[in-house]
């Protein structure tokens, strides 16, 4: 993940005509390699890359600042490394500005842990500083690396108390270092002399567990102590054995089995020997508190049931029962190098109501995705009952009628969104889940017996895939900037080792909605860790035809439904970001022969280059699109992409076959829904306009007249909204990139029904299912699928877009819009090169236009209009007037 170049040491604010531009002014310092990072990870541990990816930053303040060479040294003698050798890969000074390089030294073994470091030249041939050193670790590398055994306890799928497990070891030398490498088939929480280890939540990540099960390596070595030694592991369901029953058959999973894991603690002691304690018959197991967790309702806990010390050494265990050896949930078990779900923020109870004796309500003030813990004292046995929900119904209690409807439970054990804690009467008592989250904004708590709570009682977290984040907006207009929080806030509440729709009703990864908000993801946080897990989940989910299903992962629905080019064409368009944004093929390597076998598969079916296969411009406002013209669309776009793909990735032979097939598909799509005459397609509606622009389906000619009838279409609405999410996704941008910027920024900027400020000036912290707030059905009020607005801040507003032919903003794009009724915008994007600033703010004679392009890249400006000036001498190129890196400030009049 990348980090910041430096750290914030000085805060100066200038006031340019009542605007206060803030700038972090970092102490000058000698140009070098920094933000080393591996796989695109801080000095990972377990990893299994072959030929990892390694990857850096120049930093250095100069104006023109560019790297002409490099050299790296990687080892496994850090001394070594830091004075100029690498017994493991050592290149010779190569010429190249390249910042993300593939390790190709001697090959790389398991277990062991790397160390290397960056020398980079400038753009005068100068020898800059050496970087820090920096580190990777190797895991398993090869299955047949394993030693333990998949081991359970001996209940069935229908078993609802979570089972724990235990083993004890004696240590007799000094130990150098320690990891531990666990496998789950489900959730689990591992412990080592009473300590839990990591501050993960819900690992492993969600995955087909018949077909890729994950493993996570740690470093356990200041957990360990000389004598004896003890290891606990508590397992949880997941979606491995899902006892929930909804309508997406989850209980029905293939792959469903009581959880079970497979375990390797490899100790190394000061001597050079080696010690593996596995998973095996020694260990002994119980069952737990957690007497009930689904992922998808809640979790039930019994503090009655704790056995105090159970994960510690000496504890008593001649009550406890022999586990046994299970099957591996697949063949194919892999690290997990990804950014972790954690508990990223804790958050106060905003307020406290008091319905009743044995009843409060507690609103935390946001809506978000994640855990509430309640502290509380009482009697043994008292029933404390959580029960989550957004909203609040007339009565002041919780309302769950907006995320409950596809629920199908067979009894009124299994309460939605409910968490049971049954007091242990033992004094002051802390509850928060394990092994599930919601998504909520109140909390209804009563209790069996009368209990005191107050505000303090109560607090939640604020749960997701812990992404950094990398981008910022901010603007004169304070419902833009609500806006763009609640787009994050969406965004992050559907991280979760693979994105989501909603936290509450589904948590499934519906590949419409993806696909839809990638780019605000890509441009806010660092997620290409999220994505390259989640592309590897489509590879796992594919038919042999190229068939993909509506959700992934998938127990077996969404074949059949929800999963034309409209939706699935994730397996395209999300590798292709990727590689804009970051400037790196793997991905788009890794999923070239899935997105041939999905595009075949397409034109197989629909050999006329029209597709009618598709949900459609989804929750519309009112007017409803050809469905065959939006699937079309996308058709044409995996197409496309699978062309470019072909020709950056040498296949010469491809790149002329589907772009043949690209081109007779806009053109099927432009002779049966454009009337070139006019420039409208289909009825002229905003979604049917939008589309084919901002796809770029329009023929070139006739851009500007179907740009200019979407405009007048908008006007006609009163610049509103009269969109579903395929429509969402397409119309700012269409109007921005065609002309029309002002035209796009009174949508965005809309504060009445249908828009995105709408929901804004009536409460919303997240964005909405619904344009309407009071819809009968699709009324989640925490979905990302209309979120590409959040993109659009940063390419029609501040106008930072990456270049296809420099990819990873080695040359950043930069289209500003200074669009009437804002005065003022800053957005920044920490991109592979380092930080991108454009901000410009309103004067008396113009706006004056700031930028910062980071070291080792180039930008290329287009000015929207006026006479440019830079340090009082005017611009004779304002179209593709080109810098390089720098800060550089522009006056428009």
């Amino acid at each position: 993940m990348r980090q910041s170049l430096c750290k914030p040491a000085l805060y100066i604010v200038l006031l340019f005509n009542s605007f206060f531009f803030i700038q972090t002014v970092c102490a000058v310092v000698p140009g070098k390699a920094t933000s080393l990072t591996c796989e695109h990870l801080l000095n990972p541990i377990g990893i299994d890359a072959r030929h990892p990816r390694l990857a850096w930053q120049m930093t250095d303040e100069q104006r023109g600042a560019a790297q002409t060479a490099y050299q790296l040294f990687v080892g496994t003698d850090s001394a070594a490394v830091s004075t100029g050798r690498g017994d493991s890969w050592l290149t010779p000074k190569v010429v190249s500005a390249a910042n993300l390089v593939s390790y190709n030294g001697k090959a790389l073994r398991p277990f062991t842990k790397y160390y290397w470091r960056a020398q980079l030249w400038d753009q005068a041939g100068k020898k800059l500083s050496s970087s820090a050193i920096a580190s990777f670790e190797t895991g398993m590398m090869d299955m047949r690396n394993w030693k333990g055994s998949w081991i359970s306890d001996n209940k069935g799928i229908a078993i609802n108390p979570a089972p724990y497990f235990r083993r004890t070891f004696k240590v007799a030398k000094q130990i150098r270092s320690a990891r531990a490498y666990i496998a789950v088939a489900g959730l689990y929480e591992m412990y080592i002399n009473g300590q839990k280890i990591g501050n993960h939540r819900l690992d492993p990540m969600y995955t087909r567990f018949d077909r890729r099960t994950l493993y996570v390596a740690y470093d356990v070595t200041a957990q360990l102590k000389n004598g004896k030694n003890a290891i606990g592991v508590l397992l949880g369901n997941g979606w491995y054995n899902h006892q929930s029953t909804a309508v997406w058959f989850f209980h029905q999973a293939p792959w469903r089995g009581r959880p079970s894991f497979c375990m390797d603690l490899r100790i190394t002691y000061t001597d050079g020997s080696e010690e593996t304690i596995t998973s095996d018959t020694q260990w002994k197991t119980s069952l737990s508190p957690v007497v009930f967790n689904s992922i998808y309702t809640a979790e039930h806990y019994d503090a009655r049931r704790e056995q105090p010390g159970w994960n510690t050494p000496n504890f008593i265990d001649t009550a406890w029962k022999h586990v046994i050896n299970r099957s591996a949930p697949s063949q194919n078990i892999v690290a997990q190098n990804l950014a972790p779900i954690r508990n990223v923020e804790e958050i106060p109870t905003k307020s406290i109501t008091k319905v009743d004796n044995n009843l409060w309500v507690f609103d935390i003030g946001r809506n978000i995705s994640g855990v509430s813990q309640i502290t509380v004292k009482g009697d043994s046995g008292t029933v404390i009952r959580l029960k989550h929900a957004e909203r609040l119904n007339k009565n002041g209690h919780v309302d769950q009628s907006n995320i409950d409807l596809h629920y199908r439970p067979t009894d009124d054990k299994d309460p939605f969104q409910t968490d049971i804690f049954i007091l242990s009467g033992k004094g002051e008592e802390t509850f928060m889940p394990k092994f599930n989250y919601k998504g909520f904004q109140y909390i209804e708590v009563s209790s069996s017996k009368p209990v005191e709570l107050t505000k303090e009682s109560l607090k939640a977290y604020f749960m997701h895939s812990d992404v950094a984040p990398i981008g910022t907006v901010t603007s004169s207009n304070k419902t833009i900037n609500q806006i763009w929080s609640a787009t994050n806030n969406s965004y992050l509440s559907n991280l979760f080792g693979y994105p989501t729709d909603c936290p509450q009703r589904e948590k499934n990864g519906w590949t419409g909605d993806a696909h839809i908000a990638n780019e605000t993801g890509l441009y806010n946080f660092d997620a290409i860790t999220i994505y390259e897990k989640w592309l590897a989940d489509h590879r796992d989910e594919q038919q042999p035809n190229g068939v993909l299903p509506s959700i992934i992962p998938t127990g077996g629905w969404g074949y059949e439904w929800g999963n034309g080019p409209d939706w699935t064409s994730t397996i395209a368009i999300i590798p292709w970001n990727i590689y804009l944004f970051y400037g790196d093929s793997k991905l788009l390597a890794d999923s070239y022969t899935n997105i041939e076998k999905y595009v075949n598969h397409i034109d197989e079916l629909y050999p006329t280059g029209l597709t009618s296969w598709g949900l459609g411009d989804w929750v519309p406002v009112k007017s409803v699109s050809p469905v065959e013209l939006t699937s079309s669309v996308y058709y044409y776009t995996d197409a496309s992409i699978l062309a470019k793909a072909a020709k950056i990735l040498g296949k010469q032979a491809d790149f002329v076959k589907y772009s043949a097939l690209a081109n007779k598909i806009k053109n099927a799509i432009n002779a049966k829904y454009l009337n070139t005459e006019t420039g409208v397609y289909g009825k002229g509606l905003q979604t049917e306009l939008s589309v084919p622009l901002y796809w770029d389906i329009v023929p070139q000619n006739l851009k500007s007249k179907v740009a200019a009838n979407l405009a007048q279409r908008v006007t006609a609405d009163n610049y509103h909204l009269d969109v579903g999410i395929l429509g969402a996704k397409a119309i700012l941008g269409a109007l921005s990139n065609n002309g029309y910027p002002d035209v796009a920024y009174k949508i965005a900027s809309q504060e009445t029904y249908p828009s995105w400020g709408w929901w804004m000036v009536n409460g919303a912290t997240t964005l909405y299912e619904n344009w309407k707030i009071d819809a009968k059905s699709d009324i989640s009020l925490n979905h990302i699928m209309f979120g590409e607005i959040g993109a659009w801040l940063y390419k029609g507003i501040a106008g930072i877009y990456p270049d296809q032919d420099h990819p990873g903003f080695k040359n950043v794009i930069l289209k500003p819009n200074f669009v009437a009724g804002l005065n003022e915008f800053t957005a920044t994007h920490d991109g592979p090169y380092g930080k991108i600033i454009s901000s410009w703010q309103r004067n008396a004679n113009g706006v004056t236009y700031k930028v910062t392009v980071p070291a080792n890249s180039m930008a290329t400006i287009t000015f929207p209009y006026g006479k440019v000036y830079q340090a009082n001498k005017p611009l004779t190129n304002t179209q593709q007037y080109k810098v390089a890196a720098g800060s550089y400030v522009f006056d428009i009049k």
